[in-house]
């Protein structure tokens, strides 16, 4: 396999102790961390902006808009991600956002986000089964926003509806859950079962045990898959307890993250390589297969194809070690 233009990464948090959600974020550093992730073998990705108060809303958005507009990140940053604010409030499925920061669906609020973000708004996700989702959903379309579904606890039918509305797949299908669900009834079935929607997963090996996620893939199918690294300001760090997003959080040796007081865990500390290479370890997927799900697949939900994607490789595989690697080493 020659070398490869890179992968495509529709949810990043941060990376190496910058926060894209964090109220004294600044350009600079935002540049920085963006920098990384492409020297770390992410072609493409969306910066993430998780559920927060407006006003930082309103200095993020513009902050990180201005980075997208620098010519270095030409078709590198193709919009930004928002997960949240228009997120289920109940515990297990608002996952490690601050539920005192979620808001009822709201067109007018939704327009105020994307003039902040002077329209680099790409993708939104938000709870299918929370009143005025659908409504939000068609209005985002308008404003010409992928909707994308999570956090939440929908069943069949308010994922029917929202997938009517426009909306085209499932925010990290699995997490962003309470730990205990109902066996048969709950939003991972409904998620699996709905043809409409494709759905992304967090394949750090953390978020989904391998079993999991080799029977969700089976499942959903390759075509209507695509994997994400969720990774936050933890991605690229030493292991140790430190405190991001809001929480406490552990960082272990194996690069599992975690509130060591909820047991819940907190985004992910990998990259979307190490993500690939994960599916590659436990012979979930060929080399091939692996790059539909990086790749090609997110940049289908973007509405974009390969030819849109900056020229220059940025990975390499390694067949002998079955393997993906950073055509240049990520910063040290």
């Amino acid at each position: 396999m020659p070398p490869l233009p890179g992968f495509v990464d529709l949810q990043v948090n941060g990376h190496r102790g910058v926060d894209f959600s964090h109220p004294a974020l600044t350009v600079d550093d935002a540049a920085r961390a963006c920098r990384e992730v492409i020297a770390a073998g992410t072609a493409v990705f969306l910066p993430t902006l998780i559920t927060s108060p407006l006003p930082v809303y309103r200095r993020n958005l513009a902050l990180l808009a201005e980075v997208l507009r620098r010519p270095e990140f030409a078709g590198r940053l193709a919009g930004l991600h928002l997960e949240g604010p228009f997120l289920s409030r109940a515990p297990g499925a608002i996952g490690a956002h601050n539920p005192d920061w979620v808001l009822a669906p709201d067109a007018a609020v939704l327009d105020e986000l994307q003039s902040w973000a002077d329209g680099t708004i790409r993708l939104i996700t938000i709870a299918a089964e929370v009143d005025g989702a659908e409504a939000l959903c068609r209005h985002a379309r308008r404003l010409g926003m992928a909707v994308f579904l999570g956090h939440q606890l929908a069943g069949e039918e308010p994922l029917r509806r929202l997938a009517a509305a426009g909306a085209t797949a499932l925010t990290h299908l699995g997490n962003g859950l309470p730990a205990l669900v109902d066996r048969h009834r709950n939003p991972i079935w409904a998620g699996l079962v709905n043809d409409d929607l494709a759905a992304t997963f967090i394949a750090d090996g953390h978020h989904l045990p391998v079993t999991v996620l080799k029977a969700m893939l089976r499942a959903k199918g390759l075509e209507r898959s695509a994997v994400v690294s969720d990774g936050t300001l933890l991605a690229g760090m030493a292991p140790g307890r430190y405190r991001a997003m809001g929480n406490d959080v552990v960082l272990e040796p194996d690069g599992r993250l975690y509130n060591p007081h909820t047991g819940y865990l907190v985004g992910s500390s990998f990259t979307l390589l190490q993500c690939a290479n994960v599916l590659l370890a436990h012979g979930l997927c060929t080399a091939e297969e692996t790059m539909r799900l990086c790749f090609a697949n997110p940049l289908r939900l973007l509405g974009l194809s390969p030819q849109d994607v900056p020229a220059g490789p940025l990975v390499d595989y390694d067949a002998e070690a079955r393997q993906f690697r950073p055509v240049t080493p990520a910063p040290s």
